[in-house]
């Protein structure tokens, strides 16, 4: 029975190769975006799993409260590690850890005695505590773990660095010369080489250095109270059975204990409290941490995605089954007749449905294989599909494969096998009102589904055309950016901006510690005059030269800029933006200048006198409203980086020539350079994956939904051959019998867009939610997006009504 069931399936394929197509080809085209996806969130959902112990391992966080607003962040400051420990008898151990976020990237140099040092840029950098790998579990090839952070000045690498230094030999206890802006400069013994799990982690390391040995432990020593310089990343092992809900409630007292009167004080009080590891990449509710964390959002819009399609794909087969089912109505009267009962016949249809679902599965698993790695691309992970790491998800895969099968099969095998043979063999057989109602319901649903997909990649590519395009209030375009690392390329700032100002391509050249788009930690806590230091304001800072603003062209509103003809403006004078004025409570930009405001920390007090008020800039991405701001003249000239306005767009000449110049003065470093405008755009990456992956997943599932409305509407002009034969007859044109058989498609999708409309609407202002600026969703959307689905219906259901408009009348009547 089974054999002869498969044989009829298969002849059935056969016979209906067009149907068959569309079926097969749709269903693996959803079973792959949904193993794409599927994919990729498996991915998201396993960060941190495979760390020991990780059920009781635990980050500490700090919620700072002022003015009735609550500012969470994942950083505390140093002692309070070592202080947490010793009070509360339910920490096992703890660990810190903080990115060296005073520089994008790190100048590592090794030099084995026959030349040049190996000099080498490099990226995600720590300071660790030596516990840090008795929390966290790294796979050390060389080193022990325990102990590998232990001594001052030890490095670990990642294998892929150690091999870039040391080829094949050992890397243990060679000598590294380290150049950082954090930690400062310093010779580092390799202590330990570890290959990176290839499993993901909030912890995205290439090389952790110890926290002995730097300008950091110097910096530790100093620091006696728990109220600032939160920077550190503090790890916390609970004993097991500690309840992590019952340590976090004894953390107010501890908060009074340690730091209340100082927080009085200061002016604003602090939260402490913890995340799970497990739970920080997806749940931690803050939007970055030791690196960027996801978004539950959008991993809920992309599993919506990867669901539609399917689908979609499952309406296909259901809407072009029941729509073929006069075909086969004569054989399920024949097959009833001859003594086969209903159950038989459901078998026999849901077997067809479940074969062309698990050929669809073959296929599906072939394609993703194929296109996993221009996906990985595209979503930023390294994805992988094999049976010894997936085998799970590959057999679910398989079963939701044959549930397909069966669902999309379902109506089908029920609506056939429950035609009366009576009726059919006397040709009385007609679709039910119930089945086309049915087909035309599942029509639209496919076209809610199609629009607002456009809506969204829509409105996604013009938010991220308005942050590629908005006014930042700085000149972003053609800004070089030089890293100034070790002490000798600090050193010769003097001379690398003279010799590049001279060259005639250069419009301004300034430095400066932070640039716009990347973090800056510093920050003071200002207050006018008549004010106190509860009242004072948080205001970001940052330590520029003479011409650094006149370089990024921020403009100035009142009083003056930097310059060199005011050498005095080292002497604690501040430019602040408009933000600051209007939160320190001046009446006007112009009334405060040549006012002061004061800073008090610790016992000491510091004065400053407001010279100049620029427009408000964006320094940080449009994730974040502008804040106060603030610029004070460096009176030690060491920065972080050097900025080069060009006046040209052609820079292979320029940055030839400031290499040329870089090598004069500083021979034994590479010259490493990047664009403003490039590194802003990196704040937008996940927008920008996003963007990219609905806008391909809207194409296909436009697509699929296309294939069904094309075999509908191929369908529809079978079933009215000789209707349109007759019409053509009696007078009827090309014209009217294309819109005859177009017009009722045309209507649902009509019904589809007055749906979808405002479900998109909502659904996007949401999104756009996470912007502090952002685009307002226009009407033209809404046109266009009706537009482009009345073109993508015609264009689909057009081709099969102009070749049955075109059929010659005498072939669909010759047999009446």
């Amino acid at each position: 029975m089974f054999r002869n069931y498969c044989k009829i399936a298969w002849r059935n394929l056969m016979k209906n190769k067009v149907y068959s197509f569309i079926n097969i080809f749709g269903l693996s085209t959803g079973l792959t975006c949904c193993l794409l996806i599927s994919l990729y969130l498996i991915n998201e959902f396993s960060y941190d799993k495979y760390h020991k112990n990780i059920n009781e391992l635990y980050q500490l966080g700090t919620i700072f409260v002022k003015d009735s607003k609550e500012d969470k962040t994942p950083n505390t400051p140093a002692p309070m590690a070592l202080a947490m420990q010793q009070e509360f008898p339910e920490i096992s151990q703890t660990a810190r850890l903080m990115p060296l976020f005073n520089e994008d990237k790190t100048l590592l140099q090794y030099k084995d005695g026959s030349g040049a040092p190996k000099s080498f840029y490099e990226v995600k950098g720590f300071i660790a505590d030596p516990s840090f790998f008795s929390l966290f579990f790294y796979d050390f090839r060389e080193g022990d773990p325990l102990h590998a952070l232990e001594n001052p000045n030890s490095v670990v690498l990642s294998l892929e660095i150690a091999k870039k230094y040391f080829g094949n030999q050992p890397a243990l206890n060679k000598m590294i010369h380290v150049s950082s802006n954090t930690n400062g400069d310093g010779d580092y013994r390799v202590t330990g080489v570890y290959e990176p799990v290839d499993k993901p982690s909030h912890i995205d390391a290439r090389f952790f250095l110890s926290v002995k040995g730097g300008q950091i432990e110097q910096f530790i020593r100093q620091q006696t109270d728990m109220i600032g310089n939160n920077m550190f990343n503090t790890y916390l092992l609970l004993k097991p059975g500690a309840r992590a809900e019952n340590l976090q409630a004894k953390f107010p007292s501890f908060v009074n204990k340690y730091m209340g009167t100082v927080l009085k004080a200061a002016g604003f009080y602090k939260k402490q409290f913890i995340t799970p590891v497990k739970d920080i990449h997806l749940y931690s509710g803050m939007t970055n941490d030791v690196t960027p964390v996801g978004s539950i959002t959008y991993l809920r819009i992309l599993a919506s995605i990867a669901l539609f399609t399917l689908l979609i794909a499952c309406i296909n087969f259901m809407n072009l089954s029941t729509a073929r089912s006069s075909k086969r109505s004569s054989e399920v009267g024949i097959r009833k007749v001859l003594g086969a009962d209903k159950r038989s016949l459901i078998r026999q249809f849901l077997g067809e449905s479940v074969l062309l679902s698990l050929l669809a599965f073959l296929i599906a698993l072939g394609l993703t294989g194929l296109l996993l790695p221009a996906f990985s691309h595209v979503s930023g992970r390294n994805l992988t599909l094999d049976f010894t790491h997936h085998w799970m998800t590959i057999v679910g895969f398989f079963l939701l494969t044959i549930l397909t099968g069966l669902l999309a099969g379902g109506y089908p095998a029920f609506y056939l096998s429950s035609f009366q043979p009576v009726k059919v063999l006397k040709g009385k057989f007609s679709n039910s009102l119930s089945a086309v109602a049915l087909r035309k319901g599942l029509v639209i649903f496919q076209f809610v589904i199609s629009v607002l997909l456009i809506v969204a990649s829509v409105v996604i590519m013009n938010q991220m055309n308005y942050l590629r395009s908005a006014d930042l209030g700085f000149e972003k375009d053609q800004q070089i950016v030089i890293p100034l690392r070790t002490s000798l390329s600090k050193n010769i700032y003097a001379s690398l901006k003279k010799e590049i100002k001279n060259n005639p391509q250069v419009g301004e050249v300034g430095a400066t510690l932070f640039y716009p788009g990347i973090v800056n930690p510093s920050d003071l806590a200002l207050y006018r005059e008549g004010k106190t230091m509860n009242e004072g304001k948080r205001v970001h800072t940052n330590w520029v030269d003479e011409s650094f603003l006149q370089t990024l062209g921020i403009k100035s509103t009142a009083g003056r800029l930097f310059s060199a003809e005011f050498p005095a403006d080292t002497n604690n004078r501040i430019i602040v933006n408009e933000k600051t004025i209007k939160e320190l409570g001046f009446p006007s930009a112009q009334k405060a200048i040549g006012s002061r405001v004061y800073f008090d920390w610790r016992g000491q007090s510091m004065t400053f006198t407001i010279i100049g008020v620029v427009r408000d800039f964006h320094f940080q991405d449009l994730h974040l409203p502008i804040e106060p701001y603030a610029f004070l003249l460096n009176n030690s000239p060491s920065y972080n980086y050097l900025i080069v306005h060009a006046k040209t767009a052609g820079f292979s000449s320029l940055l030839q020539a400031i290499r040329v110049s870089w090598h004069k003065l500083n021979p034994n470093e590479p010259f490493e350079w990047s664009f403003l405008d490039e590194d802003f755009q990196k704040n937008y990456e996940a927008e920008d994956r996003l963007s990219a992956i609905v806008g391909y997943f809207t194409v296909i599932a436009i697509l699929i939904s296309c294939l069904g409305l094309f075999g509908l509407a191929t369908f529809s002009a079978e079933q009215r051959t000789k209707e349109i034969g007759i019409r053509k007859v009696l007078g009827a044109s090309v014209s009217n019998i294309v819109t005859l058989l177009s017009v009722n498609f045309l209507k649902l999708v009509v019904v589809s867009i007055l749906i979808a409309s405002p479900v998109a609407w909502w659904v996007m202002n949401e999104w756009l939610k996470d912007f502090a600026y952002h685009i307002h969703i226009s009407w033209l959307v809404f046109v266009i997006t009706t537009l482009l689905a009345f073109s993508i219906a015609l264009l689909t259901i057009s081709f099969q009504a102009i070749r049955a408009a075109l059929a010659n009348p005498v072939k669909s009547l010759k047999t009446e």
